[in-house]
């Protein structure tokens, strides 16, 4: 397993990382996802840990808690110092009015809620799920300086935030000495590219990691869907892909015959070529991935240790292209002094 250095941060982290959202199972959007109880989860934790990953990602509304439940059930007993865990707060976790959002009030008990589940004193990273923009960033970002100097979180993250909600909060960390956001996990796949856009550049400027969410395209770069067929029977698309990032079916059909005429040169897996591309873009310190089994999980294990060629990796970049919006396709014609990131 190789391991990067989070971000601009001192934390290195393994490559892959393991997602937590098949846990628990509660709820008819989760339950597509996958059902994992304890005793499986600590295979599969097992399995991970063997191949040197030892980071696993949760959420707060992952099953509505459950799975952070399940997470914490399942590495009992091992030496929580040889752990890294992650998880996120910000959406709606409650009814009343104040539970929703990255308030002083709903962070800390957001904070406290988890770490009861999780069964651990510390999170490792904390990510905020989404931007708040009904609170002041002065206000988050004090709330989670006192959460690290409590020794409640270690690192803090933000997740699926605009460049400037970005930009904005390390602006205000570094005016106040708060901590900086070291990661941003984000959706980032060959079927959708637009973390390039401005998103990457960001991070490469200002030191921030991208822990990749949904790394196969929601469920689409499996190796199972392909041109002129019908969506297999026990694709959780059947449930989850209007919830998920939209794919133009074009776009998805020439990534995947491209993924599979590469996967033929490499012996590889089309889902083992989508996850190794992702290993060699710029300010990627992690991908997330998921299974719902032993045999998903080992299949997304051996996306590690080789490489794809300069030249396939370009052959996919160019499968994968699509019309840049406004600013990003004009800023394109002034290459010389404002360079594409990749």
């Amino acid at each position: 397993m190789e391991y990067r250095h989070l971000g601009r941060s001192g934390l290195k982290v393994p490559v892959l990382s393991f997602g937590t959202g098949t846990f628990g199972g509660k709820g008819e959007f989760f339950q597509a996802w996958g059902s994992t109880d304890v005793a499986e989860a600590r295979k599969l934790i097992d399995i991970c840990i063997d191949a040197g990953v030892n980071m696993f990602d949760s959420a707060d509304i992952y099953s509505g808690g459950a799975a952070e439940s399940v997470l914490g059930e399942a590495i009992k007993g091992r030496p929580r110092d040889k752990l890294l865990i992650s998880t996120k707060a910000t959406f709606r976790s409650g009814e009343g009015v104040n539970e929703v959002g990255s308030s002083r009030y709903h962070l800390v008990a957001a904070v406290d809620a988890a770490l009861q589940r999780l069964g651990t004193d510390y999170i490792d990273l904390f990510q905020l799920h989404g931007f708040d923009a009904a609170t002041p960033v002065e206000e988050t970002l004090s709330t989670l300086d006192d959460l690290v100097r409590a020794g409640k979180l270690r690192y803090v993250g933000a997740s699926n935030f605009s460049g400037w909600h970005l930009m904005k909060s390390l602006g205000v960390a570094d005016r106040y000495g708060y901590p900086r956001y070291v990661a941003h996990q984000a959706y980032y796949s060959l079927v959708g590219r637009d973390y390039e856009w401005e998103l990457m550049p960001l991070a490469q400027d200002q030191g921030v990691g991208a822990v990749v969410w949904s790394p196969l395209g929601w469920g689409r770069l499996t190796g199972k869907i392909r041109r002129g067929q019908p969506l297999p029977a026990n694709s959780r698309l059947h449930v989850t892909a209007d919830m998920g990032p939209p794919v133009p079916d074009e776009l998805l059909y020439r990534v995947v015959d491209a993924l599979e005429k590469i996967a033929g040169e490499t012996g590889k897996t089309v889902p083992q070529v989508a996850l190794n591309w992702l290993l060699q873009r710029p300010t990627v310190s992690s991908v997330v991935i998921g299974a719902r089994d032993e045999q998903q999980l080992r299949q997304n294990l051996g996306a590690v240790g080789w490489n794809l060629t300069k030249e396939q990796v370009a052959e996919l970049d160019v499968a994968s292209t699509t019309t840049l919006a406004y600013p990003y396709w004009h800023q394109r014609g002034f290459a010389e002094r404002n360079p594409a990131p990749v």
